[in-house]
């Protein structure tokens, strides 16, 4: 639904507070559109760079007015908050984004096009966490394809599984792989401008969706799938969908340094990494039935640690499990890149 000269407000009132900010900051980094500013009356003025730690120039601004005036045309909703609702406190922004003949999009789960039925030619909602037309069951149809398929996977929700996807991606096509990136979520969607919100498909359905998806890229020397949550986690029910309806060959964990629970859930240890990582390798294989997908690296996300800190993490990890260690965002995916294609 974006095109290339669609420029984009990212509307982000109070999600650095409430560190809900995960559409917005994905686009942030890895959006091909220009991102005029994000909206946040609370830190309007600031610096952007600072607040966020991503090297790209992005004003700060009150209010949707001063976001059109701006010039820009598409109005994202750069917030997930826990559940995925949309507050009735973002209805007057959203209001005045149609009024200003902007357009929507919405990574939620409440869908805004019923909201807004008749819009001017092109103007448009597009509510990105719909289920596809035409999904059948899953038949394990991807372990026909004879390419390396990649499925990130993690520790937790949250934890870098899409970025980690992506740099992936970009440090293999820089090296001339025919790369596929199959996202899953609705800010990977948003970004790559293809995949499936898994989370928005009915079970029944779930592992279909990821086969088509993955199978939509049979030439694909590396087909990397974007993963979701966490087999550790209470709420996550993604996983078993994502490694049937990928049959990956390989695995790449993503994890928090330092993490030893939940955040949200500090009832619920993580495990070594060694033993999540041969968790996922069981469940891959099913007896035999299925790929022996192996974890070939380790995903370390190391944006709350100092430089120092950082390298202190994965030569840690390094040495817990034997694998390539690296944090994709602070050094590329070569390493994880590296680790897949031996």
């Amino acid at each position: 639904m974006l095109r290339s000269d669609h420029r984009l407000a990212l509307y982000m009132d109070q999600a650095f507070e409430n560190r809900t900010g995960k559409m917005g900051l994905g686009i942030l980094r890895y959006s091909q559109n220009t991102v005029v500013c994000m909206i946040d009356p609370t830190h309007a003025g600031e610096d952007s760079r600072f607040l966020t730690g991503i090297d790209r120039d992005c004003p700060i601004v009150a209010t949707t007015d001063d976001a059109a005036q701006l010039g820009a045309n598409v109005l994202v909703l750069g917030i997930a908050p826990p559940g995925g609702l949309i507050p009735a406190e973002w209805s007057p922004a959203l209001d005045r984004a149609i009024e200003l003949g902007m357009s929507l999009v919405n990574g939620l789960h409440d869908r805004l096009a019923p909201r807004y039925p008749q819009l001017p030619d092109g103007q448009f909602v597009w509510d990105v966490r719909c289920e596809p037309e035409g999904l059948g069951v899953g038949k394990a149809e991807a372990r026909h394809l004879a390419n390396r398929r990649v499925l990130m996977i993690g520790t937790d929700m949250s934890v870098g599984k899409m970025t980690a996807g992506l740099e992936m991606a970009k440090s293999a096509r820089e090296r001339g792989i025919e790369t596929a990136f199959v996202a899953t979520g609705q800010i990977g969607i948003v970004i790559s401008g293809a995949g499936v919100a898994l989370d928005a498909v009915r079970l029944d359905f779930a592992s279909g969706a990821i086969e088509r998806e993955v199978c939509q890229y049979p030439s694909s020397e590396l087909t990397i799938i974007e993963g979701q949550g966490s087999l550790i986690h209470p709420s996550s029910s993604a996983n078993l969908p994502l490694l049937r309806g990928s049959c990956p060959t390989h695995m790449v964990l993503c994890h928090r340094a330092g993490m030893t629970h939940l955040p949200r859930h500090p009832w619920v240890a993580v495990p070594p990494l060694t033993k999540i990582s041969k968790l996922y390798e069981d469940l891959a294989a099913a007896c035999g039935v299925f790929p022996q997908a192996k974890v070939a690296a380790i995903a370390l996300n190391t944006g709350h640690l100092s430089p120092m800190e950082a390298q202190k993490a994965v030569e840690s990890a390094h040495q817990e499990t034997g694998l390539p260690v690296c944090d994709p965002v602070r050094s590329g995916g070569q390493v994880l890149v590296d680790a897949v294609m031996a």
